[in-house]
């Protein structure tokens, strides 16, 4: 299996998570020049972008995101944002850690603005 089926598999796994925790998944791999939006999703009045990582090995899954990374989610989601005919109330970054094990972990408000 690919990389990218790979990844599929895992945000599969965090959209049902998602769900489950009462989030309404609007769109997924939102794709711009400089980055992408694995997950948009609304929470109450929050719209939340997720960055879905996952597998196994010595360093968890979470911990593969760095500066540059966020910067480009964050860019993409400020894209997304400008387009959008209204605003919510507000807005934010999570992280869902996928691992092999099935297990999902959910880390909020790695960015807000």
């Amino acid at each position: 299996m690919n990389k990218r089926a790979i990844g599929a598999i895992f945000e599969d796994k965090a959209c049902a998570y998602l769900k489950d925790k009462g989030f309404k998944i609007l769109h997924r791999n939102v794709r711009y020049k400089f980055g992408e939006i694995d997950i948009v999703a609304l929470f109450r009045r929050t719209l939340v972008f997720v960055e879905v990582k996952g597998g196994s090995g010595f360093i968890p899954p979470r911990l593969r995101i760095n500066e540059k990374k966020l910067r480009s989610i964050e860019m993409a989601a400020n894209m997304y944002t400008k387009s959008l005919d209204h605003e919510y109330e507000s807005y934010r970054l999570d992280v869902i850690e996928v691992l092999d094990n099935g297990e999902v972990n959910h880390i909020e408000g790695v960015g807000k603005w």
